[in-house]
């Protein structure tokens, strides 16, 4: 397989136990006190890049189609990303990071990846993003968020778009990412999991120099209190 499109990609602990439950609870619950917590998590995982990334970043969330956003009533990245944002303007307030939510667009609703071969997932998301106004991104440096990171068809499909529109760089951070055995994730054996393998996907560990931090990297992540 050919080098991500991103620099780099980081996330905040494994997609399992308490983390896929809390993530369950904002996404499917509607739980958006959830959020707030949950955000917190994510920018741990985005103070990471801090020593390497630029000093000014869009963050983009990764969208979801007009038809699943009518379905779910809101989109769980930009939810976490507003939140993230809130706790690094007091850690990092150096940190020029601007939240950019209508930068990139899904132009169609694309198949389940549940149960789809790694070639087919990227092609299922193959043209699947547009940038809203390319002239907004050109030579911009740009922080990609979503909620879980399994594969990664869908940070590479978003990521060539966004670079495609001429953005300079683009990196990745997510709340979760998958991890399987195999390399590309743990498996999904819900019909919750199987709707997140459509969501949101970034590079395991295995694939790219994804990284974690945080208890829950080593599968002691307490539950947050709500």
């Amino acid at each position: 397989m050919a080098p991500p499109p991103f620099v780099r990609a980081v996330s905040h602990g494994v997609y399992e136990g308490r983390m896929r439950e809390a993530i369950h609870a904002l996404k499917y619950d509607r739980l958006h006190s959830a959020a707030r917590e949950l955000g917190r998590m994510l920018a741990t995982a985005i103070a990471q890049l801090a020593p390497q990334a630029p000093t000014e970043m869009l963050v983009v969330p990764v969208p979801l189609h007009r038809s699943k956003y009518a379905q779910r009533g809101f989109n769980q990245s930009r939810s976490l990303a507003f939140a993230a944002l809130e706790f690094l303007h007091v850690s990092h307030p150096q940190w020029r990071l601007t939240l950019a939510p209508s930068t990139l667009m899904r132009l169609r609703a694309t198949e389940s990846q549940a149960g789809l071969a790694p070639r087919a997932r990227r092609i299922n998301v193959r043209g699947a993003f547009s940038v809203s106004d390319p002239s907004k991104v050109a030579a911009q440096n740009i922080l990609l968020v979503d909620d879980i990171l399994t594969t990664g068809a869908t940070a590479r499909a978003a990521a060539q778009t966004l670079l495609k529109a001429g953005a300079a760089s683009v990196w990745v951070a997510t709340l979760a990412r998958a991890q399987r055995s195999t390399g590309f994730g743990r498996p999904m054996n819900t019909a919750r999991d199987e709707e997140n393998e459509e969501d949101g996907e970034i590079l395991t560990a295995a694939a790219t120099n994804t990284t974690s931090s945080g208890p829950n990297s080593s599968n002691e992540w307490k539950q947050p209190s709500f």
